[in-house]
């Protein structure tokens, strides 16, 4: 596998860096298990938690170095990477902070006699990630591991091993000792070994529903704990009690940030019938009214796509939709100019049989449904193979929470796009995957929840 910064706003090879050898590898994760096992490490907790403090305010200190990175390996605009190294930060100080109590011992009643269960560390882990958010993909694995205790080998994606790099760097310059924290450039065969390997003892992906089948499969095989965090085709739902204007401006953000690559911006519009002209008005203009350009220049408003495979990518899935049946609005095609840039799209007249219906849109690319009832919005909002994400906007509150706990997802915002919180849970079901990062269930997933009795 070929490690390469490789610039989607010029289309120039900025960098490749050198793949790890086996021996490389194995060195390394010796050097994780030995730091899970250094006593100085492994069983003083407020030493993590000062690595922690610390590592939030070095990314603060850092922070306009990587959003550069993340500009020029993934074309992330330089206020949203600002805003990722704020949010990240957040995270470490969010742990620093509370992990004493979150992992506190747990009382329990029983008739044997003084029970509590205690939180442990059970080693080395594996992370595999993406590049969309090259740094918050991280800290949301590692963070709770050094509060925890466990140590880390990162793989990260081959179009952002800088970021991995910087990212590596950070938390040893806040004190982590060699080992608990390693970035390796490495294959899909060399992680299939790692997770084999009887040292690793759970992995943590976020990426595509390929790899995560592999990865969880491979993890299974050898009886292991893993999270998954995958794609998804969350619901951004419209009733006719709300603020219409609101949504459409906050809808047109939440399909556009990232350039609309995440696995929870906004993909499938609900909108319900009586406001939908109106909607659809505010919204063309909104997804239309975008400055292309350099990610590293504020007043770009939309960057370019990761790399040209995720262009043509986009444009293929944009063509079998209309070839099935589907009505294009606007756009929906690279750009005619320099960089990896895809124009905003809107598609309409989506039927359950064209293949657009059940696809995740890694893009500027929305999908528009219109209905009637309450009862369509929520029939329509799980019918879907993704249940990751979504958001409800009403002008009544009591409405909207109770279609919430009738829609299939793990998150559900209302009057908000969804968004992510040091302190709230992240994650979803059926093929969004499974487990959560962030707050106090994020920080459980990877411990081990062990019961001591004392005989009454």
């Amino acid at each position: 596998m070929t490690y390469r910064s490789f610039n989607p706003f010029t289309e120039q090879l900025v960098k490749e860096y050198p793949s790890h050898s086996a021996e490389q590898v194995g060195q390394s994760l010796s050097a994780a298990d030995a730091a899970f096992r250094d006593a100085s490490w492994h069983d003083n907790m407020g030493r993590r938690l000062g690595v922690l403090s610390k590592l939030a305010g070095l990314l603060i200190e850092h922070a306009d170095e990587i959003a550069t990175t993340m500009a020029t390996e993934m074309g992330k605009l330089i206020a949203q990477g600002q805003d990722e190294v704020k949010l990240c930060a957040g995270i470490a100080a969010y742990y620093a902070e509370h992990a004493r109590d979150l992992l506190k011992p747990v009382p329990y009643q029983s008739k044997a006699g003084d029970a509590w269960v205690e939180h442990h560390p059970i080693g080395v882990l594996l992370a595999v990630e993406p590049w969309n958010f090259p740094f918050y993909q991280l800290i949301r694995v590692v963070a709770p591991a050094i509060a925890v205790g466990n140590s880390v080998l990162i793989k990260h994606a081959s179009i952002v091993p800088g970021c991995a790099t910087l990212f590596e760097k950070l938390v040893l310059e806040a004190g982590a000792p060699q080992g608990a924290i390693t970035n390796l450039f490495i294959s899909s065969d060399q992680i299939a070994e790692l997770i084999g390997d009887d040292r690793v003892q759970g992995v943590a992906l976020t990426g595509s529903e390929k790899a995560g089948a592999v990865v969880a499969s491979r993890a299974s095989e050898e009886l292991k704990k893993s999270t998954l965090e995958l794609g998804g085709s969350d619901v951004f739902v419209v009733l006719d009690d709300a603020d219409v204007l609101r949504a459409a401006t906050v809808g047109a953000a939440a399909r556009l940030a990232n350039c609309g690559q995440a696995c929870t911006a906004a993909k499938r519009f609900i909108v319900q019938d009586s406001v939908a002209d109106a909607f659809m008005a505010a919204f063309s203009a909104n997804m239309k009214g975008v400055t292309m350009g350099d990610p590293l220049d504020n007043d770009t408003t939309l960057g370019p796509l990761s790399s040209q495979d995720a262009v043509e990518t986009l444009e293929k899935q944009v063509r079998a939709a209309v070839e099935h049946g589907a009505k294009l609005l606007f756009g929906g095609k690279r750009a005619d100019r320099t960089g990896f840039f895809f124009e905003p799209a809107i598609l309409t007249d989506i039927s359950r049989d064209n293949p657009a219906y059940f696809e995740e849109f890694f893009g500027p690319v929305a999908q528009v449904y219109v209905v009637k009832s309450d009862d369509e919005v929520v029939m329509l909002a799980n019918d879907s193979r993704f249940g990751l994400g979504g958001s409800i906007f009403s002008g009544n509150i009591e409405r909207a929470k109770s279609l919430a706990s009738r829609v299939e997802a793990g998150m559900v915002y209302i009057n908000m796009a969804t968004g992510s919180m040091p302190e709230l849970p992240f994650g979803g079901v059926k093929r969004s995957g499974f487990g959560r990062e962030l707050g106090d269930l994020g920080i459980l997933e990877f411990v081990n929840k062990k019961l001591v009795v004392v005989a009454g």
